[in-house]
């Protein structure tokens, strides 16, 4: 059950249906091959950022000298943030410069990063990294990040019959109903986060 709600959250925070109508926006004018050849460089970057937010994201905490406590109430802030702009049906970051390219640099970003792996996708795997206990746990990790790496190659090579089948409406209809179901998974982190910092909390 916990892996499941693990996988659950990472498919929530990634949301590659979500990102559909920019993988669209973005690929405008590019060829059946160039579109697939985005998608299979953006699935690869999201599996480097997941497997690497998973394996080292501890380490990287214990070299700044940062709790996994504090982390955690970091980390549910940001899921609650990010679960804010999906309930306003947009994405973060999503403007600037980056938004007039095409091909294979838009694939890394900004639809790997930070669209699909932002902050809260790194600071989430960080955190259930830590409840990993032995191979079976880092097995899991690895299988998350190979998850999320096909969910997000699935979306983005069938963007197109998804558009027509559900629509905008039914994108953003999607997107706020997985961002209701994020806040309240942040909510969760967050609070287990303050009751270790402040343990009277918990009373």
């Amino acid at each position: 059950m916990e892996h499941l709600k693990a996988l659950l959250t990472l498919l929530a925070v990634l949301n590659p249906v979500g990102v559909i109508p920019f993988f669209i926006h973005f690929t405008d004018g590019l060829s059946a091959e160039q579109r697939r050849r985005t998608a299979v460089i953006s699935s690869l970057t999201v599996f480097a950022v997941i497997a690497g937010s998973a394996f080292a994201g501890v380490r990287i905490l214990e070299f700044f000298g940062i709790s996994l406590a504090s982390f955690q109430v970091g980390g549910g802030v940001l899921l609650l943030i990010n679960a804010m702009q999906m309930l306003a049906a947009r994405a973060a970051d999503s403007t600037g410069p980056e938004m007039d390219d095409a091909g294979d640099s838009v694939a890394v970003s900004p639809l790997a990063v930070p669209l699909l792996t932002g902050p809260a996708t790194i600071s989430t795997m960080i955190i259930y990294s830590e409840r990993a206990e032995g191979w079976q746990g880092h097995a899991a990790l690895a299988g998350y990040a190979l998850a999320g790496a096909a969910a997000t190659f699935a979306c983005l090579t069938a963007a197109a019959p998804i558009t027509r089948l559900l629509g905008r409406t039914g994108i953003n209809v999607m997107t706020r109903l997985m961002g209701l179901t994020l806040a309240a998974i942040g909510v969760e982190i967050m609070a287990s986060g303050l009751i270790k910092l402040f343990p009277g909390l918990g009373r």
